[in-house]
């Protein structure tokens, strides 16, 4: 099983280029279910989506990834389509439950693995399963699969998510977008990655208006024959690399990027003390001297996302005092502190707060990953430290990082597979 080396304390100096959202793609894949014929750009090359492609394969439906060009050809034959997502697909991947909502809608049957991904909280299918039921499908859960069924199609209904959710929220559109007249969907996610997944399926025809954190969606009766759609950058590589380059950077630029989808977090880390120059398409972030303690919490977009608090925790080492973060979005997301503690942070747990007292120097070591953000903080921790950080189990990392050692490598640091 494959290993990083970091020789930590190297400053990161150069331009680092941004790749397609993951957790876009994701949702849009599944999507794919209800086209005829899409072209995706701007695709990232990582193992969820190697994963997708192949559950989509395994559907039925033909689908093409050109890794040169970052694009994905799909066709949808829309005969022979088989209902089932298998758990060898799907044991790997959250996001593999995301095609429940088309196969119902398309072909009024499903049968899906109770799906598998980060181990960081149950994270259930129930709002899921809630939203598909308000639709009109009968749903039971038997030897670990979803079993759905919507015999005289889905029907479309006023449903109010009881919690959040991202995942429920894509879900809920998905199903709806070829239900019979009119979902209303409130209490909904609005992330970035959401109002991708609307534009695509506008361009495929849908009649889809997201209004604050309600989403109406009209039953679609003709889809577009033929679309091509370039997938937004994902914005928690982006966050991540600018907390990279906060810790051990002495100029990185990134370019061709919106900086309006992580406002929140620059303006978090200028609070710390980070020295950034944001312009509309780049940002630069220069060598930060003087780290500030800050207490945050996680809440769904805008707020501060989860999926970037392993990595900031890594930063408020750095800060003299003590500074706090509060996990509101999954209960189990602080694993890895103990990795993190093994390479000399003074970190406590409270319940679901997490209380940094810094600076701390943080020194190489081995450590393991538990899950994909859990992973990169840990990459991040080892290019801060003194003397050399292996990191084990960074199949987690290729899930979700494109070409994250040749992008760093790129900037001076000193990492590598073992």
């Amino acid at each position: 099983m494959q290993k990083l080396l970091i020789k930590g304390k190297k400053e990161l100096n150069g331009k680092i280029s941004i790749s397609g959202s993951k957790n876009a793609t994701l949702p849009i894949l599944a999507a794919s279910i209800l086209s005829n014929q899409v072209t995706l750009h701007n695709v990232p090359l990582v193992k969820d989506i190697f994963t997708m492609v192949d559950l989509l394969k395994f559907i039925g439906i033909k689908a093409t990834i050109s890794k040169k060009k970052k694009k994905i050809e799909i066709k949808n034959p829309k005969k022979n389509i088989n209902t089932l997502a298998p758990y060898k697909l799907v044991k790997t991947m959250r996001a593999g439950v995301l095609v429940l909502g088309p196969l119902l809608a398309m072909n009024k049957k499903a049968k899906i693995s109770l799906p598998g991904g980060c181990a960081i909280g149950s994270r259930p299918v129930d709002l899921h399963l809630f939203v598909l039921k308000k639709l009109g499908a009968k749903i039971k859960i038997k030897n670990g699969y979803i079993i759905a069924e919507a015999k005289d199609g889905l029907k479309g209904n006023n449903i109010t998510l009881p919690k959040i959710s991202v995942g429920a929220t894509e879900n809920a559109i998905l199903a709806s977008f070829k239900a019979k007249g009119k979902t209303i969907i409130k209490n909904c996610a609005i992330e970035p990655e959401i109002k991708d997944l609307i534009m695509f399926l506008n361009k495929l025809g849908g009649t889809i208006k997201m209004r604050g954190r309600k989403i109406i969606v009209i039953g679609c009766k003709n889809v577009s024959k033929k679309i091509t759609y370039k997938v937004i950058l994902d914005r928690i590589e982006l966050g991540t690399y600018m907390i990279a380059a906060a810790l051990v950077g002495k100029k990185i630029k990134i370019e061709n990027i919106d900086t309006e989808l992580v406002k929140n977090e620059i303006y978090i880390l200028k609070k710390m003390g980070v020295l950034i120059k944001k312009q509309k398409f780049s940002v630069e972030i220069l060598k930060s001297r003087n780290i500030k303690k800050i207490n945050i919490s996680t809440k769904p977009y805008p707020g501060f996302p989860t999926d970037l608090q392993a990595q900031l925790m890594v930063l408020m080492t750095r800060a003299k005092g003590i500074s706090t973060i509060k996990e509101n979005i999954f209960e189990n997301r602080f694993m890895h502190v103990p990795e993190l503690k093994r390479m000399g942070a003074d970190i406590k747990i409270k319940n679901k707060t997490a209380i940094i007292t810094g600076p701390s120097q943080l020194t190489g070591a081995e450590v393991m990953a538990t899950d994909l953000r859990a992973s990169v903080s840990l990459v991040l921790a080892g290019l801060a430290a003194n003397n050399r950080t292996i990191i084990n189990r960074i199949y987690h990392l290729d899930r979700g990082y494109e070409f994250l050692e040749k992008k760093l490598k790129k900037c001076n640091a000193n990492i590598k597979r073992i």
